[in-house]
């Protein structure tokens, strides 16, 4: 036999998960049945013997360990049931976003109050709030009026978010970067 593989068998590589059945190559297992009860270690011979009848299949689960130890089970149910816990941490998992509070250096004081509303359901949805304060034409040249503005966002919202990073201006926008506490 040349030391090339054979290209009808499929190649199963470390990386795509535990091999099974006629892919485990070492000659002895410790095996652990379906009801997780120790058969002690068998030729894997015998152990692919005995999943066989049992119409299961037999999969190794710990590589690393000597000899390594694979269990009788159904993998087809096995993989199934390890995407469903993955797809379930997944959904349980929040992405921290960077959600934007638009000022004006003439924001009146009731809107304010509205924006500083918003800002608190952002923080107990558990994002960070981008303060940034808009200036048109000539009202750049008073930035201290926006600072003002964006200074009484931060006194207003000082009971549940930091300043994460502080002010600066980007063009003809001031911006401040808040988080929860």
């Amino acid at each position: 036999m040349s030391g090339r593989p054979d290209s009808r068998r499929p190649q199963v590589s470390q990386d795509r998960g535990p091999r099974i059945n006629h892919h485990i190559r070492i000659r002895e297992v410790r095996v652990i049945d379906e009801d997780n009860k120790q058969l002690g270690i068998m030729l894997t011979a015998d152990a692919l013997a005995l999943a066989i009848q049992k119409q299961l299949d037999l999969v190794e689960i710990a590589p690393n360990q000597r000899p390594p130890v694979c269990r009788i089970m159904d993998f087809g149910k096995y993989k199934y049931e390890e995407k469903k816990k993955e797809q379930a941490s997944r959904r349980k998992q929040h992405q921290v976003q960077i959600k934007e509070l638009r000022v004006r250096p003439v924001t009146g004081d009731h809107d304010l109050q509205v924006k500083i509303k918003q800002a608190r359901q952002f923080f107990a949805d558990g994002d960070k709030v981008l303060v940034c304060c808009l200036f048109r034409g000539r009202q750049i040249a008073h930035k201290e009026v926006g600072e003002q503005v964006i200074q009484e966002v931060v006194k207003e919202l000082a009971d549940i978010a930091k300043v994460e990073s502080g002010i600066r201006v980007e063009g003809k926008r001031m911006v401040l970067l808040l988080s929860k506490k």
